[in-house]
């Protein structure tokens, strides 16, 4: 049977208004999150208390970013800056697992800490079926812990509400659709929540999160581009991500010893499997000058061709 959004929207909505207290809902301007908060706030109203953690892991312009989605919805959200918390949590942490079970645990912390001054019971999450599926359970091996899912800390205060956890990528956007939910076609694409974190491989630390949050706005910025120039389609997902691999390079006549960048872009409905965008070369061409000129850390951008299967979509 087609999947029916409007019929899911009903359901839902239906489904939340059982909830008999006050619940925060985790937004990250994601589409999934942004779905759940316009379900959750048809069916609580004031009730509902939306947050956005600034985890300091951001895209460049994403508080920006929420803010102006949420305005256009009318829903006010709170911004907490917790930055600090975030990096502290993850120092001289390498193993990605490690990385994401401690931002899902520090997460929660956070929403623990704000449920504590609305008097909140419950706490909405965008977790959609690729989440619990690539985290494994059960008979199902673990490709990698979502922060959401296998990141959890296993004592909680708050009570956990999925509205779309059954759902694909492409049924929530079919949802999206049919509540108006803003389309900017430059940001609507998937984006862990984990962010930037888990796209420096290694340690994470400010240094690195800056030069990857540049590298992946030229990239963010010459796809945009190339789409409205008629160039090429604008891929489903397509980022920057900061390798642990420093290469030798020439700046001038001066040996250099920088950076790598390694830059990812895919075609997928539902995200269990993708394809690689077919990029055109002088669309790469410009975003490796952009980022050799521009972050002179940097010296050396590769561009990853890797399906899923074998590879998973985010390098961590």
């Amino acid at each position: 049977m087609a999947f029916n959004p409007n019929e899911f929207i009903e359901q839902s909505i239906e489904e939340l208004k059982k909830l008999d207290g006050t619940a925060i809902i985790a937004v990250s301007g994601g589409v999934d999150s942004t779905v759940c908060a316009v379900l959750a706030n048809s069916a609580l109203g004031p009730k509902l208390k939306p947050i956005f953690v600034d985890t300091g892991f951001l895209r460049k312009g994403e508080v920006e970013q929420v803010k102006k989605v949420f305005k256009e919805l009318g829903i006010s959200i709170v911004i907490v800056e917790a930055s600090k918390e975030f990096f502290a949590c993850l120092k001289g942490v390498i193993d990605p697992e490690e990385k994401r079970k401690k931002i899902g645990g520090m997460f929660i912390r956070v929403f623990e800490k704000e449920a504590k001054h609305l008097n909140a019971k419950y706490l909405i999450q965008g977790t959609i079926a690729p989440d619990w599926i690539e985290s494994g359970s059960g008979i199902r091996d673990t490709i990698k812990s979502h922060h959401n899912v296998g990141g959890l800390p296993t004592q909680m205060n708050l009570i956990v509400v999925e509205p779309i956890r059954d759902l694909y990528k492409d049924e929530v956007r079919a949802i999206a659709k049919e509540l108006a939910v803003p389309k900017d076609p430059a940001w609507k694409q998937p984006s862990p929540g984990p962010g930037l974190a888990i796209r420096v491989i290694g340690e994470v630390t400010r240094e690195k999160v800056a030069l990857c949050r540049e590298a992946n706005a030229i990239v963010m910025d010459e796809l945009f581009k190339a789409f409205e120039f008629g160039e090429m389609e604008l891929p489903q997902q397509y980022f920057a991500v900061l390798l642990e691999t420093k290469t030798t390079g020439v700046q001038g006549d001066v040996r250099a010893y920088g950076h790598t960048i390694a830059i990812r872009s895919v075609e997928t409905k539902d995200l269990m499997t993708v394809e690689y965008s077919k990029i055109p070369h002088t669309v790469l061409h410009r975003i490796s000058l952009r980022i050799t000129n521009e972050l002179k850390q940097i010296n050396r951008v590769l561009y990853d061709v890797t399906h899923k299967p074998p590879a998973t979509v985010e390098f961590e």
